[in-house]
């Protein structure tokens, strides 16, 4: 696609939803079960506390959703809380933010596609041994339809997330249905009990408020990818901010009755789920080969009338996908702030460029690597992925909330009509609200995850931070030091010019060679040798005089048998003699059509040009001579990613009728 085509990319808030909101949706899928296995810690006598959890996670979401809003109309151009935090917080706590947001994207990706392989083993039990080897082809599968752009992989994402989102909804109003009706849903766990893990029995004061706090902090999961939108605005369609904001309140609506619906259902059905499935009591058979069914999976058996019910086989296929493609808002977040932070200075300029297809396909390629290697080697454990997870996206809500207070401040600065002044307040309110909730969850979620795991991603975050400000400075630096101060300093012609021609042979290539260096016309030109073999470096002197090159060969000795060195000294020592003068060095080399035999050539001249560059005043010119072998080069060759757009051969034309997909 052209780089006009960008337009054509834009998305309309039937796609943006799936692509960017299938985080917070799929998060249904497992917050309620996370909830679950930390109050299970105490055995089933603290399961009480989670419709009191449910309540508090979804009063968290309604202030998180409305604060965003505020973000999406305020900062449009998708910087999301990385631009409002640089902007009115300034850069270094605007890289906090990016550094927490890059890391919770990787683990976005990581627990996403690792929960929706243990809802497949949920269903097929067998698979167990292979979660690794899914997880990781999960990832490619999603690199490979985000690399097709934007607009289609959210065609190929649609049908998916909705429906989950409309199999979710139908299991939930069913099975409260046959509760109101008298005849409640029963989980195949609801038998179980639950041994206390020995130190977790029992507890009180202190302890146990701990316990509940970790419960909400698991369960805040839920929360994840809701800043997603506000970092997408620009892939929205006219008006830009409007639609995003929309799509924001609808994806906050959806998450928070599935949410709500699946928790009532959980406590319903009296689904009883553990970190260690030897800690069920009644259970039969061998504990440790024991597979427990997710809490989705058991709720859908449950209210659909079994394991092998159509509805429970639709809810863990729509949940499954929903919970892998849910990575995909990372992997459209990941690579749009990434872009930023290299447009910024901050990342590799690399991130900031488009692929084929418009999307960016570099960032993509590094979220996918690291993620997959995350998935290795944690071995797509979500109980194991789970304690790096939300610290970064906490730290995100809290100071970009922070940082939207110092905007609305300044705009009540500026505004005198009263009615603006009047909304600004309105949102400043709901912004400092937000800034001070999320800012306690996340200190409970630092307080209570660190030592399970969450220092992993805060060490991350920090690793990440000291780079991006070593990038930056690196950058700065160079800059400052290829700065133009005297245009006509710089353009001061050099004192001479000296042409030296690399000689190893006299063969066709270096006739070239010198024929090249002489076209150049320089002040002083001469051939030169390295005499590894007296030998052969009399026998190249006695033909240079046959052929009658006026062109003058110095031979350099070299009792070292090295040829690099000698060449690099010769030169230098020019330089030192004529610092205002320029030495042009012209290298023969081979075109070699294969890799392997590139192996076998231009060996030397590799090596020449490393070290010669790192000369000052030295100018390196290759001077090529093409081998028959390189002509299957120009021969059609099949497409390749990234092909047409860097001029490589295309194969040939289409036959009438056909088009180039």
């Amino acid at each position: 696609m052209r780089s006009e085509e960008l337009h054509e990319t834009l998305l309309p808030k039937r796609l943006a939803l799936p692509i960017f909101a299938s985080d917070p949706l799929s998060s249904v899928a497992y917050a309620t079960q996370e909830i679950l296995l930390v109050l299970t810690l105490g055995g089933l006598a603290y399961l009480h506390f989670t419709p009191w959890i449910a309540a508090v996670v979804v009063a968290l979401m309604t202030v998180v959703v409305l604060s965003y809003r505020q973000v999406v109309h305020a900062y449009p151009s998708g910087g999301g809380s990385y631009e409002v935090v640089s902007t009115n917080l300034g850069p270094t706590a605007g890289l906090v933010v990016a550094a927490s947001l890059l890391v919770d994207y990787v683990m976005t990706v990581a627990v996403s596609v690792a929960s929706g392989v243990d809802n497949i083993i949920s269903a097929v039990p067998r698979l167990a041994d292979h979660r690794v080897l899914m997880a990781i082809g999960f990832v490619a599968v999603l690199t490979a339809m985000n690399l097709r752009g934007v607009r289609e992989s959210g065609r190929a994402f649609a049908a998916p997330t909705y429906l989950f989102i409309s199999g979710v909804l139908v299991m939930v109003v069913t099975g409260l249905i046959r509760y109101a009706l008298g005849d409640a849903p029963v989980a195949e766990s609801a038998a179980y009990g639950v041994s206390p893990d020995p130190s977790d029995a029992n507890l009180t004061g202190l302890a146990l408020l701990m316990l509940v706090l970790r419960a909400f902090s698991s369960g805040c999961t839920a929360l994840t990818g809701v800043e997603a939108i506000s970092n997408g605005v620009p892939a929205f369609r006219k008006p830009k901010s409007r639609n995003a904001a929309e799509t924001l309140t609808a994806m906050g609506a959806l998450a928070i009755v599935m949410f709500v619906g699946v928790t009532a259902l959980a406590l319903i059905t009296k689904v009883h789920i553990t970190d260690d499935a030897c800690r069920l009591t009644g259970l039969t058979g061998d504990c440790a080969s024991y597979t427990q069914r997710t809490v989705i999976a058991q709720i859908a058996a449950a209210v659909f009338g079994g394991e092998h019910s159509v509805g429970f086989y639709v809810i863990q296929a729509a949940t499954a996908l929903v919970l892998i493609l849910a990575a995909n808002t990372a992997f459209n977040g990941f690579p749009l702030l990434a872009s930023i932070l290299a447009q910024h200075r901050y990342l590799p300029h690399q991130l900031h460029n488009r692929g084929d297809r418009l999307a960016f396909s570099n960032g993509i390629l590094a979220l996918a690597v690291v993620a997959a290697l995350l998935l290795w080697g944690f071995k797509a454990n979500v109980t194991s992925l789970i304690h790096l997870y939300i610290l970064g996206v906490f730290t995100a809500f809290t100071l970009s909330q922070l940082g939207m207070v110092r905007h609305w401040n300044s705009e009540l600065r500026a505004e005198r009509d009263p009615a603006p002044r009047r909304r600004h307040h309105t949102a400043r309110v709901i912004n400092a609200l937000g800034s001070v909730v999320t800012g306690l969850v996340l200190v409970i979620v630092l307080a209570t995850k660190f030592t399970e795991g969450a220092w992993l991603a805060v060490l991350a975050a920090i690793v990440l931070w000291l780079m991006m400000r070593g990038i930056r400075r690196h950058y700065d630096a160079t800059s400052a030091e290829l700065a133009v101060a005297d245009p006509k300093g710089e353009l001061t012609l050099p004192s001479r010019v000296l042409g030296i021609v690399l000689v190893s042979t006299l063969h066709k290539p270096t006739l070239r060679a010198l024929a090249y260096a002489r076209a150049f016309r320089p002040d002083r030109l001469e051939a030169l040798t390295v005499s590894v073999d007296r030998d052969e470096a009399a026998a190249l002197l006695r033909r240079w005089e046959e052929y009658g090159i006026d062109v003058p060969l110095k031979i350099i000795d070299s009792p070292y048998r090295e040829v690099t060195r000698p060449v690099v000294e010769y030169v230098r020592s020019i330089r030192r003699e004529s610092p205002r003068d320029i030495v042009a060095v012209f290298i023969p080399e081979y075109v070699v059509g294969h890799w392997w035999e590139n192996l076998l050539h231009n060996q030397s001249a590799l090596w020449l040009k490393n070290r010669l560059l790192f000369t000052p005043g030295v100018m390196v010119t290759s001077v090529p001579w093409q081998l028959t072998s390189s002509a299957h080069a120009d021969r059609p060759a099949a497409r390749a990613p990234g092909s047409f757009r860097r001029g490589e051969p295309q194969g040939p034309a289409p036959r009438a009728g056909t088009r180039h997909r």
